[in-house]
């Protein structure tokens, strides 16, 4: 029952979606290369996932310890798991976790570094700052808050991902990028919407806090067109195959999912299918995208 418990505070569903940015930085090396090397393609998949579990085990721990957990109105996407306040022997064990799973995703990091491509210590600094300070720190600073998570998942992943594969990165890789960049943005800025009220009590200062929701909506919606036209330009333009256009079919989830933010605000909480959809189209575009570029 514990250890049921102390696996909540790692938030299993949500680390779907490192193996799915992965496979389109997969996906990448392949289009780059014409292959990639198994193992190092595991190793890095293990970094990435402890990178995650880290960040989530210590939102957990930051949350609990400083009150917010009890204050949030959780809902299936947003408001924490709610393992420590029904467990709070646990919180000390999560803190471990947290600092165990860290310590195993530098050590990934630096032999990747080391024996593929050391520019990858660049990636990996600034990933272990979003990691120790989003919590604490980030979530104070509204724009930084905005664009940390697609940085960690975007950028660093995906980028870090196919520069340790292919030891080089091209403009294609840099364009594609931006898709999980601006959808994991917005994949987190949907979530603050339910927690509105309580981040705000703590002192969080997120962008709907700041900027309102309204603004917020308009935010998304960008973000989200920005996300989808890469694809097209680069298959039309002869850099991606044409295979690589089923990675818009989620783009009605996208767009549902916008429709619900705008009509029920931070209310949104209480129709979970708009969460679900942001959810769900965050997850399949990264991995259409990445499976076209790996069956070519």
């Amino acid at each position: 029952m514990k250890l049921s418990a102390l696996l909540q505070t790692l938030r299993p569903p949500f680390l779907l979606l490192t193996p799915a940015v992965l496979l389109l930085a997969f996906g990448l090396a392949r289009l780059d290369n014409g292959s990639i090397d198994a193992a190092i393609a595991f190793e890095i998949l293990l970094a990435a996932l402890m990178a995650h579990v880290s960040v989530n085990a210590l939102n957990e721990y930051q949350d609990f310890v400083s009150g917010l957990d009890a204050a949030t109105r959780r809902t299936p996407f947003s408001g924490g798991s709610g393992a420590l306040p029904a467990n709070p022997e646990l919180a000390s064990a999560t803190l471990l976790v947290a600092a165990a799973s860290l310590m195993l995703c530098i050590t990934l990091g630096l032999h990747l570094a080391l024996t593929r491509q050391p520019a990858l210590i660049g990636f990996g600094l600034l990933g272990v700052v979003l990691v120790v300070a989003y919590t604490r720190w980030i979530n104070r600073l509204p724009w930084l808050c905005l664009i940390a998570p697609g940085t960690g998942f975007g950028l660093l992943m995906v980028l870090g991902g196919t520069l340790a594969l292919t030891g080089q990165l091209n403009t294609t890789d840099l364009l594609l990028a931006l898709t999980p960049f601006f959808l994991v943005n917005n994949l987190l800025l949907l979530n603050q919407y339910p927690d509105i009220d309580a981040d705000a009590r703590f002192g969080r200062r997120t962008f709907p806090i700041t900027h309102g929701v309204e603004a917020a909506n308009r935010l998304y919606l960008l973000f989200a067109l920005a996300a989808f036209a890469p694809i097209p330009l680069l298959v039309f333009s002869g850099h991606l195959p044409l295979t690589a256009l089923l990675a818009l079919l989620p783009l009605p989830l996208t767009l549902l999912a916008w429709s619900g933010a705008r009509r029920f605000g931070e209310r949104i909480g209480e129709q979970p299918k708009y969460l679900a959809a942001n959810v769900a189209a965050s997850l399949l575009t990264p991995v259409l995208l990445g499976a076209a570029l790996l069956v070519g």
